[in-house]
């Protein structure tokens, strides 16, 4: 069971990688948020592609190094809680104006964060 927990949140992260590289403006238009510099998508493109990949990668390694496993699977529980919590404290200081996307992304960090707390 924790290689298939492990392996979604890895296809998770690989697939925002992948996207935020090759669309950064189209990842944060949901957000109502504007790249309308060379810089701000390159900092899309670095944050959540190259960060994403790298996550993913890391999961990758611990579906097949069991020594690695509980610090990767922690280490990447805790970045999706820290992501989850920072959109709680977030929604108090400024209520989401609709349910897609923050408190969506807030409910699927948080349920991934958990399971993989568990997968190990």
């Amino acid at each position: 069971m924790s290689q298939v927990v492990i392996g979604v949140v890895m296809v998770f992260f690989a697939g925002m990688g992948i996207y935020g590289l090759i669309s950064p403006a189209s990842l944060v238009a949901p957000f109502g948020t504007a790249l309308l510099s060379a810089d701000a998508r390159n900092e899309v493109r670095a944050v959540y592609g190259g960060f994403g990949l790298a996550v993913a990668a890391a999961l990758a390694v611990a579906m097949h190094d069991v020594r690695l496993r509980v610090g990767v699977t922690t280490t990447v529980a805790l970045a999706l809680a820290g992501m989850a919590a920072g959109r709680i404290i977030s929604m108090i200081v400024e209520r989401p104006s609709r349910f897609y996307p923050t408190v969506l992304y807030l409910i699927v960090e948080a349920t991934l964060a958990a399971a993989l707390s568990a997968a190990h």
